[in-house]
């Protein structure tokens, strides 16, 4: 028999956690149609996997990718990581529902929110819609390369109920909570996979207030599980204000478990003590064996921004703003070793201090790959005094050493790393938080399954491979409902990596300006990948991406 694609020779790493074993796959169309010994069949196209893993695609469960699909629909760097479907429309944060006076204020909210520029985001997109479900049309009108999945964003239901009301703790009234009720099922019905939220006091509208949702009772949410379950049910996601409000907020998580069924939360492991860490094993152990599904998110590493010569500048002063506002990274570097401008900058990190406390600020480095200092690392703090000198003057030298490329991780999250690590074997725990698409010239953690098969998987086994890529693939899968994705059988859609498990990492992060106007992001390519497909056409190959684009916005999914 001739088929489309064979992969031959691969170790077969299903995604269900059995054991891994020897054999080909063939696809043809969109679908897995045999897995076996084909040593006798045919095929229009091969790829030799000897020596290589076959695994489902990943599935990416927070993106912020909304609005960079419009002009990037190959949907870079989430396609050079093995990721095949990603979750958008997270922390409540979404351009529909939108009257189209209201187009701006939605833009300016997820260039507060997300860095994502707002002039990018009105000029890159065609704004054709008004409704949740005529935004997911649109998007497929984009031809993604990658699967889609959309939740629909409180903060955008609330504001085109509520307007400015919307910004405040006033509780909607009953005929504006029926119209959010309403906009839930609607939503749900046309092919949204739940709704999202934000709480957390660091989401925030240009003008300084919280955005629309983060202080909104309970009862409004329990309006909102209504409205999806009227339309069969749907997944309720939720960035949450654990710092200020804990208590508060894991009822609100549990009443939502109750009443929908299906939880998904972003959570870590803290900067101290594991009081975290055992909390969120105890509720999420709690709350999936006596109320509802719940699934934690969580990052793969110590993370918050990166700063450097690229965008976030390690000291904020006037100094440093001219020399980072100079036109090209070459001129900042020049800047750097001018004596003279070198000691205004030294004296002005001295009396101002970094940007951040420098006891939490880690060298990527310059190798192969970026070192995140998980085990055993250094601050720039502790290397400066190593060497007599402030460190400022330490991050000068770095800068000038590597020609302004070399980029500073400031460590705002998971400094508890071996907490992390306790949490990144819990069950019901997912492997990601990438924010992909967001933050985008702050942060670049796409590369979050990589760095979690290559770091946490083959340098620290705290995973069997199969459990590992279990993770990525069906629970995510399952998480979000997904039919006949997330595991390696004949009849299931065709989204699938190959990659060399012993060559896998993650490259540096590098600055762009490829987003519309000419703004900058940064973005993070891969090694170790020979190829990922997509519906059955091959969307990467050997890191480089093929311009297919097979992507599908996957309005369908299972519900308990």
């Amino acid at each position: 028999m001739a088929h489309d694609l064979i992969i031959r020779n691969g170790t077969i790493v299903d995604g269900t956690g059995a054991p891994v074993y020897r054999a080909d796959l063939a696809i043809d169309g969109d679908r897995i149609t045999a897995i076996g010994d084909l040593s006798a069949a045919t095929a229009t196209r091969e790829i030799d996997a000897a020596g290589k893993v076959v695994s489902p695609g990943f599935i990416d469960l927070h993106t912020h990718l909304d609005a960079q699909v419009g002009w990037d629909p190959l949907m870079t760097s989430s396609s050079w990581h093995g990721v095949t479907t990603v979750l958008m429309g997270n922390c409540g944060v979404t351009f529909a529902p939108v009257a189209p006076e209201d187009r701006v204020f939605l833009a300016e909210m997820m260039e507060s929110v997300e860095d994502v520029p707002r002039e990018a985001i009105l000029g890159g997109l065609d704004w054709d819609w008004s409704t949740y479900p005529e935004y997911l049309d649109a998007v497929q009108r984009m031809r993604p390369s990658l699967n889609i999945v959309g939740l629909v964003g409180h903060c955008a239901v609330r504001y085109h109920v509520m307007g400015e009301r919307s910004l405040s703790d006033e509780a909607p009234t009953p005929e504006e909570l029926n119209r959010i009720r309403d906009i839930a099922e609607e939503s749900i019905a046309g092919g949204a996979v739940g709704f999202s939220t934000s709480r957390i006091l660091l989401h925030v509208v240009p003008d300084g207030r919280y955005v629309p949702g983060t202080l909104a009772p309970i009862d409004e949410y329990l309006a909102v599980a209504d409205g999806m379950n009227a339309a069969g049910g749907g997944l309720f996601q939720a960035v949450n204000d654990f710092a200020t409000k804990a208590e508060h907020e894991i009822t609100l998580l549990r009443e939502m478990a109750r009443s929908c069924g299906d939880v998904l939360f972003s959570g870590g492991a803290g900067n101290g003590s594991n009081a975290g860490v055992d909390m969120f094993g105890a509720f999420l152990a709690d709350t999936n064996a006596n109320v509802g599904r719940m699934t934690m998110a969580t990052q793969t590493r110590p993370s918050g921004s990166l700063c450097g010569l690229a965008q976030i500048s390690p000291v904020k002063g006037q100094k440093w703003k001219a020399v980072m506002g100079l036109p090209t990274l070459a001129d900042r570097v020049a800047a750097l070793k001018d004596p003279a401008i070198r000691a205004g900058l030294v004296e002005e990190g001295k009396t101002k201090g970094m940007w951040y406390d420098p006891n939490h600020i880690y060298p990527l480095g310059t190798g192969a790959s970026p070192d995140y200092s998980e085990t055993g690392g250094r601050s720039i703090a502790q290397r400066a005094d190593e060497l007599g000198v402030h460190p400022v003057e330490f991050v000068i030298d770095r800068l000038i050493a590597s020609d302004g490329l070399e980029l500073f991780n400031t460590w705002f999250f998971n400094r508890n790393v071996e907490g992390l690590a306790q949490l990144l074997t819990m069950e019901n725990v997912y492997p990601g938080l990438a924010d992909t698409g967001a933050h985008a010239g702050q942060i670049c953690d796409a590369d979050m399954s990589t760095h979690y098969l290559a770091y946490w998987q083959r340098d620290r086994q705290i995973a069997s491979l199969p459990e590992a890529v279990r993770r990525l693939t069906s629970l995510p899968a399952g998480v979000l409902g997904l039919k006949e994705r997330g595991t390696l059988v004949p009849g299931a859609f065709a989204d699938i990596n190959v990659f060399d498990i012993d060559t896998l990492a993650s490259d540096h992060p590098t600055y762009v300006n490829d987003f519309p106007n000419g703004a900058g992001r940064l973005q993070i390519r891969a090694r170790g990948y020979a190829a990922t497909i997509v519906n059955g056409s091959i969307v990467t190959e050997q890191g480089a991406n093929t311009g297919e684009r097979p992507g599908r916005v996957i309005r369908e999914f299972a519900r308990s």
